[in-house]
């Protein structure tokens, strides 16, 4: 891999973070439990010294497919076969949320603007550094270190009024 690819890759993972973070954190993942399972994830997070709030937007992500999923699904949908790759996901994702009995609409927005998103860039990063980037940035929330990422999140909420 050259430089550019781990460049290319780092930017297109620092766009997927901020566009599922500021589309789940909008839609209230860090207010309370939507989905079952969520609340018990927040709770435990809270448990080791994480923040609760937090926590219930890492659950949220777990147990339903939030704007995490549809940046993701988006993402490779769209690596495969263009935009109408990713707007089938965006459906697909739309009728996951239904589903799940899922209130919103985040990863529905999640998967439609990371649609746009690499069509506009697609010149410069293609699809799949988008693919690598948010299992980057999935990584980064859930993979990493759960009580500061709770701690991120919670502040995140705060600063948009979505939490305590």
């Amino acid at each position: 891999m050259e430089i550019l690819d781990i460049i290319k890759l780092i930017i297109a993972g620092i766009i997927c973070w901020i566009n599922f973070v500021l589309i789940d954190t909008y839609f209230g993942l860090p207010e309370k439990p939507g989905v079952l399972g969520a609340k018990t994830i927040g709770e435990k997070i809270k448990e080791i010294g994480g923040n609760l709030n937090g926590g219930y937007f890492m659950g949220n992500i777990v147990c339903s497919p939030d704007a995490s999923a549809g940046t993701l699904l988006a993402s490779i949908m769209n690596y495969l076969m263009g935009v109408k790759g990713g707007l089938i996901a965006a459906l697909l994702v739309w009728i996951g949320n239904r589903l799940c009995a899922d209130p919103g609409y985040a990863g529905t927005i999640g998967a439609l603007t990371i649609t746009l998103i690499i069509y506009l860039l697609h010149p410069i990063i293609g699809a799949k550094y988008f693919v690598g980037g948010m299992i980057l940035a999935i990584f980064s929330i859930q993979g990493f270190e759960h009580k500061y990422a709770s701690i991120l999140l919670g502040k995140i909420a705060k600063k948009m009024n979505r939490g305590e």
